[in-house]
């Protein structure tokens, strides 16, 4: 039972594990921020793609506007 007991207490005094965590959670944060920022940026750009590919098909009528 003392064993448990100075288990317990040494690893309840140990912060090592805090860092760990710490770093985890930021890893958390950033990649969600890439994520929505991945996914905002993807639909602008196949929207603005598609524009593109709009304009270069309507380029035969010399009136089209783009």
């Amino acid at each position: 039972m003392a064993n448990v007991r100075k288990f317990l207490t040494g690893f309840a005094k140990d912060e090592g594990g805090a860092s760990a965590a710490e770093y985890a959670l930021i890893l958390a944060i950033v990649t969600t921020g890439i994520a929505g920022a991945t996914i905002f940026l993807g639909q602008t750009i196949s929207s603005s793609i598609s524009d593109a590919a709009s304009c270069i098909s309507d380029a035969k009528d010399l009136n089209a506007t783009c």
